[in-house]
């Protein structure tokens, strides 16, 4: 990451060592923009992010516990325990009120940290995620959520790297960034991980918890999006809110990667919409 101008850095816990990046040179007039990867991706699932904004923004990606460089990880954590230490790496780093860009599962932890923490945030750009509220969904979906394991585990090792890359993405270069993330794993302990992943997020989505959003957000979501029922949440999210629902034309589920123009123009539309001035002497994207 030395071309992007960002240091890795790393918070040690009990359950293991979380490592993320950050960057060198913060700018107190720049906008903070905090890259959360989805379930068994990593910080590289933000590649053209990263790339697009670097020098531009305050930037900090993480692996989040249990991927990428974050490893070992005691694999016992909620959606809660991932928001908290995301919140004391960001109070580490003295990130002022940041846009949490969330893909998939790092929707779901950015959704989680603005329960806890409601005044931190600027703003959230969810990408390919979901809402956590329990009533956007029906008991089945979350009993199969919470019973997973089996399931992947019965899957050849090879035969479920291509359906994992393949049903994220639709370009070449977004097939071959989620193969090889993959690839960092083993069968087993990438089993595991996914569903541990699964289960944690059924475990957040209960009766007597709402997830109300208490800042700007920003919906996108991939017009070719496989991945369960992710359109038709995002659909009634939409709905729901009020907040309107940016499609991204030939895109799958890691949107952000298969169309990397299309959503950096969007990031920085929202980012200039919260910030003023934002990428101050910087062309706009698009």
């Amino acid at each position: 990451m030395d071309d992007l101008n960002l240091s890795e850095r790393q918070l040690q816990i009990p359950s293991g060592t979380i490592t993320y990046w950050v960057s060198r040179e913060v700018d107190a007039d720049r906008p903070w923009l905090v890259f959360l990867p989805g379930l068994t991706a990593d910080h590289r699932l933000f590649e053209r992010q990263l790339e697009h904004f670097a020098g531009r923004a305050n930037m900090l990606a993480w692996d989040p516990p249990s991927h990428g460089a974050s490893r070992p990880f005691e694999l016992s954590w909620t959606l809660d325990d991932l928001a908290g230490w995301l919140h004391e790496i960001l109070k580490r780093e003295g990130t002022n009120r940041p846009i949490l860009v969330g893909q998939s599962m790092g929707g779901y932890v950015s959704q989680a940290y603005l329960r806890l923490y409601p005044d931190d945030v600027a703003g959230f750009a969810s990408i390919d995620s979901c809402p956590l509220d329990f009533s956007y969904y029906q008991g089945w979906e979350l009993f199969f959520l919470k019973h997973t394991k089996l399931m992947y585990l019965s899957i050849p090792w090879n035969t479920l790297k291509r359906l994992g890359s393949s049903g994220c993405a639709t370009t070449d270069y977004g097939r071959t960034l989620m193969a090889t993330m993959m690839d960092d794993y083993g069968k087993r302990e990438y089993c595991e991980l996914a569903a541990h992943g699964y289960a944690a997020l059924a475990g957040a989505i209960v009766p007597e918890r709402t997830y109300h959003v208490p800042c700007p957000m920003l919906l996108i979501c991939g017009e070719k999006d496989q991945a369960g029922s992710a359109k038709r949440y995002n659909r009634a999210w939409s709905q729901k809110t009020g907040v309107p629902l940016r499609w991204i034309e030939g895109a799958g589920h890691n949107a952000n990667t298969d169309k990397p123009d299309a959503v950096n123009a969007l990031l920085e539309e929202f980012a200039r919409s919260l910030y003023e001035p934002a990428f101050d002497g910087a062309p706009q994207a698009g």
